[in-house]
């Protein structure tokens, strides 16, 4: 099993190098005791409760990865405190990565207060799925009731299908404003038909146009 390794201490003085190299040197033993392939060991100097931490982000790119399976360190704490902990178990565990710890001598035993809590996340996040497709769907039928017909507008329907596409459809853009949609409606129903954009997107790329138009 591939496995990453993840040492934090919380400041830079020359005194935390040992408590690195001896959270190293742990880890590593704990590896060998549960016979893990160490693909990468990350060493990191900062503050758990910060999040924009260059090794944590390094780790939470690395997990992507699904052959990597667990995620060795000393104790939950090594990962964050505070909101940051809860934050980064939950995307840790979202993607199927078992952590373990020194602390537990094997696989890490979450607090039952932590563990509602991210019981309470996932649910959340759940919901938040549910309505972004509502509102995905709200906006297609809108377009739809509104004259907007996609298999005659957008090209290349049916052809890497759910894949993004790099440009922008200016034209349903514009199509789908004069239909009285939204930014946001817009937004989600091009989505909905594969192409990776935002509100913020469409509301740009529209201002655009606009404005070339009081050019010309």
């Amino acid at each position: 099993m591939k496995a990453i390794i993840y040492c934090r201490v919380s400041t830079n003085k020359d005194t935390q190098e040992t408590s690195l190299r001896r959270q190293e040197e742990e880890l590593l033993a704990l590896a060998d005791r549960n016979k893990f392939q160490v693909v990468k060991v990350i060493r990191e100097k900062a503050s758990g409760y910060d999040l924009d931490r260059e090794g944590m982000i390094e780790l939470l790119t690395l997990i992507k990865d699904k052959e990597v399976k667990a995620v060795l360190i000393q104790d939950e704490t090594r990962l964050g405190r505070g909101n940051a902990k809860i934050a980064l178990l939950h995307c840790i565990i979202k993607e199927g990565v078992t952590l373990y710890s020194i602390a537990h001598n094997g696989q890490l035993q979450i607090s039952d207060s932590d563990s509602m809590v991210l019981q309470i996340v996932g649910i959340v996040e759940e919901y938040q799925r549910k309505i972004h497709n509502i509102k995905i769907k709200r906006g297609m039928d809108k377009a739809i009731k509104n004259g907007y017909r996609p298999e005659k507008n957008l090209k290349n329907v049916g052809m890497n299908s759910g894949r993004d596409r790099l440009e922008v459809p200016i034209d349903e853009i514009i199509r789908l404003r004069k239909n009285d949609l939204t930014f946001s409606e817009i937004a989600a129903t091009l989505r909905g038909f594969g192409h990776n954009i935002s509100k913020a997107t469409v509301h740009r790329r529209y201002k655009e146009y606009v404005d070339n138009l009081k050019k010309d």
